[in-house]
């Protein structure tokens, strides 16, 4: 989440126009996050997420990323739910960009999750896994691994003012990751972007999970490395260390509901290892084009390499989880 486009209460009272909503009470745009623009609306005092897609996000995208937010809800999932507005579609033209309103998903995000957070949030990772494997839905993910050698080209000239060893760190985790990666595992729709400011908790119990933007068909193993990444590491980002206590939770959380394979639980270290790489790229990517003018928070890269540290010295899927 971020305000790359800035509107006034006028612009937002027009796009109110097209929904049933009823009268704007307030606004405020969200910072937080790096893709699209989003503001937090009061409309008769009802709380709703206007998302304005940016960057990334390809317009023919946008029906898969609301049906999939539909279906899950229809599946007692938590999640925010699309709005339909007045031509009975969840998507809606404003100056030559679509925008999407959205319920508002009570709760909020925890900058650092307890092993018991880790836990109930690999139940609810695996639950939807497992609703999502029903679905006939359709997204190649566009940042899978054949993508990160493209953008690491792209980045390669300039990504050592970040730190004078990154093209070569860079290069070496790349052969690695390109070398291993798996072919056949388990594969279905995922969330793809499961960081902690995308899942929330109320009163200590999970509420739900947001920002389904990055949703893709790709291995449920890789899921389960992305979560490790970002729920998994704690300290400061030159000395970052694993909780494995913490990954372990996940798991017990993950394997209550869904089962690992063998061949899923040895390809654990090389997805951990390209989750890594592949949020280091996209991050490094942001940092070097950021948008004159924006409203945004941009990420640290350099908060994986000791991340990219940790995985290449692993030995195995016992590192991660006894």
């Amino acid at each position: 989440m971020a305000v790359y486009t800035k509107l006034k209460k006028n612009n937002i009272e027009e796009i109110l126009s097209n929904y049933k909503l009823g009268k704007l009470d307030s606004f405020e745009g969200i910072e937080e996050g790096i893709e699209n623009t989003n503001y937090c609306l009061l409309v008769n005092k009802v709380k709703y997420i206007l998302t304005i897609y940016e960057k990334r996000v390809k317009s023919d995208d946008l029906p898969f990323f609301s049906e999939l937010m539909t279906s899950l809800n229809k599946s007692n999932f938590k999640c925010p739910v699309p709005i339909i507005n007045n031509k009975n579609s969840t998507l809606t033209n404003y100056g030559n960009k679509q925008m999407m309103v959205v319920s508002f998903l009570e709760g909020k995000a925890k900058q650092n999750l307890s092993p018991v957070n880790c836990k109930a949030v690999g139940v609810e990772v695996a639950k939807m896994h497992e609703i999502t494997k029903s679905f006939k839905l359709k997204r190649e993910n566009d940042l899978s691994v054949k993508s990160w050698r493209k953008i690491f080209n792209s980045i390669k000239d300039n990504c050592s003012k970040f730190h004078k060893d990154l093209p070569k760190l860079i290069e070496e985790n790349l052969n690695d990751v390109e070398r291993n990666w798996p072919q056949n595992l388990p594969k279905g729709i995922i969330h793809a972007d499961l960081f902690h400011d995308n899942i929330f908790f109320r009163d200590e119990k999970f509420s739900g999970i947001i920002d389904f933007y990055f949703s893709c068909e790709d291995f449920f193993a890789f899921e389960i490395a992305i979560c490790f990444n970002a729920l998994c590491f704690e300290g400061k980002k030159n000395n970052l260390s694993f909780n494995v206590t913490k990954a372990r939770s996940f798991i017990d959380g993950y394997t209550s509901i869904k089962k690992l394979n063998d061949q899923e639980k040895n390809s654990i270290k090389v997805l951990s290892q390209g989750a890594a790489l592949r949020f280091l790229l996209t991050r490094v990517f942001d940092s070097l084009n950021t948008v004159k003018g924006a409203v945004v928070k941009v990420k640290d890269p350099i908060e994986y390499l000791k991340r990219l540290e940790f995985h290449k010295n692993s030995k195995n899927y016992e590192d991660y989880f006894f």
